[in-house]
């Protein structure tokens, strides 16, 4: 079920009215009734996998007890092992058994070597690279004794498959969203009108921004060839603000619908697009995981705080690994390695939290240093995300060679003057609101309620006026 679909429209307004009109008063209702609703939500797209995801929750509830009951470290450690083989067993399965088959048997043809190995005809389950680590992260905690293992198996449910955010994150930790499910939840209407503009603003990034600038990267990084420098560059510029709204519209729309069923999701956007290097993109872009490799494989390998050698390895291990987290290509591995590249200089020379607090704090505009700095490291992004973006490596190489040519001066072949002057206006109110969780929250909150009411109609207009033709899923949905 997608957050954009007439479908969602129904289903959100009904659960609602269910969750404070009808099991208000006793809060295990309430939570039996997000795990019913959650279970429909994610089985509207295939019931299939719903078995897998109830099993994955089932198997880290019961191993999570008995990781408090056990005493030894040796059976303590084989519960915790076995919870982590079998969910990465998972998603290993679903998601890179292909993808090492192919380069098995490319390997052996290098060679000389013919080898005929079955391939399978794998569908990814929705979601499975966020739940599998939502739930591991428990399992580890209370490894760790950081946390106390649950007895109350429906908040438990509820807290891997809370609909909102199940598909494609915020990744939460139970530390925080866990407790949640055991207080009592009373309805704030300034928490549930909150919760709607942050909705609101993530359908104007998912349905104007990412699908339209989606509509016209696909088409110039199908036939890259038939265009000029420019135009590349271009269709860089498109995805670069297809992801970033494709993906940051789905963290809004998540954490908006929590509020309105009294719960807090973590910010997983901080406006990344301003940051001035790499490092503070990478504190500002998908924050729930980034932080959960730093917290769960970085810090363990030692961090920062080891020999040069042991950061460098740190250092590319994490990223290596989360580009290919994001897919089974690898693509995403040297997208990981590049970042790794370019973090790295900033990690060796103690740069890297130089730029900590949010850019030109005390005025309106950027000053000349952080203006490039912005320039700068926004360019470095997008040509990464070019990467991300193509088929192979052998396209995203071809891609940039191409738009490394004196036409790159030329006027771009395709330039829909509406949709770019839609994301200079967007990225405008983004940064006149970018000390706030979202950039509407307190937008034109002190002007009059008739001007502040406009504001949220033109934005209401907007997604039905300038809704894409072709609907896109969203970008994480196949990660």
């Amino acid at each position: 079920m997608l957050f954009n679909s007439l479908d969602f429209a129904i289903f959100l307004p009904i659960v609602f009215l269910l969750y404070w009109f009808v099991a208000q008063k006793n809060l295990k209702i309430q939570n039996l009734l997000i795990v019913t609703a959650s279970y429909v939500f994610y089985g509207w797209w295939d019931w299939r996998f719903l078995s897998l995801i109830i099993f994955s929750s089932i198997l880290d509830y019961f191993i999570g007890i008995q990781i408090a009951k056990t005493k030894t470290i040796c059976m303590r450690k084989l519960f915790l092992w076995l919870s982590i083989c079998i969910n990465l067993g998972f998603l290993g399965f679903f998601k890179y058994y292909n993808f090492f088959t192919d380069n098995f048997v490319q390997a052996f043809t290098f060679f000389g070597l013919e080898v005929k190995p079955n391939t399978l005809n794998i569908i990814l389950p929705l979601g499975i690279s966020f739940y599998t680590f939502q739930t591991l992260s428990y399992t580890i905690d209370v490894y760790k004794r950081k946390l106390k293992p649950t007895k109350d198996i429906i908040s438990f449910l509820a807290f891997v498959s809370f609909f909102p955010q199940l598909v494609a994150g915020p990744i939460e930790r139970a530390s925080h969203l866990l407790p949640q499910f055991y207080k009592k939840r009373e309805f704030h209407y300034s928490k549930a009108v909150n919760g709607c503009k942050q909705i609101l603003w993530g359908l104007i990034k998912k349905v104007v921004i990412a699908d339209n600038c989606a509509y016209y990267a696909n088409i110039i990084f199908t036939d890259y060839q038939d265009f000029n420098a420019s135009t590349l560059f271009l269709g860089a510029l498109f995805f670069a603000f297809q992801i970033y709204g494709d993906f940051s519209g789905y963290s809004d729309i998540a954490i908006g619908t929590s509020r309105l069923f009294g719960f807090n999701l973590k910010q997983n956007f901080a406006f990344p697009y301003f940051s001035r290097d790499i490092a503070e993109f990478w504190r500002r872009w998908h924050i729930s995981l980034s932080t959960w490799f730093r917290d769960y494989l970085y810090i363990p390998l030692g961090g920062s705080k080891v020999g040069t050698l042991a950061k460098v390895r740190n250092t590319f291990l994490i990223f290596v690994v989360s580009g290919f987290w994001h897919g089974a290509n690898w693509t995403f591995i040297i997208w990981g390695f590049l970042n790794a590249l370019f973090f790295l200089p900033l990690l060796l020379t103690n740069k890297n939290r130089i730029n900590t607090s949010i850019v030109a704090q005390n005025s309106v505009l950027p000053n000349v240093k952080e203006l490039f700095q912005m320039g700068s490291t926004f360019l470095l992004i997008v040509i990464m995300w070019i990467f991300f973006r193509a088929e192979s490596i052998s396209h995203a190489l071809l891609y940039i060679n191409k738009m490394c040519s004196l036409s790159l001066v030329s006027f771009p072949n395709i330039f829909p003057k509406w949709l770019i002057v839609t994301v200079i206006l967007f990225m405008l109110v983004e940064w006149f609101g970018r000390r706030d969780q979202f950039a509407i929250e307190t937008l034109l909150l002190k002007r009059s309620k008739v001007l502040k009411w406009a504001f949220y109609f033109m934005l209401i207009v907007l997604v039905f006026i300038l809704k894409s033709e072709t609907e896109q899923d969203f970008i994480y949905f196949q990660f």
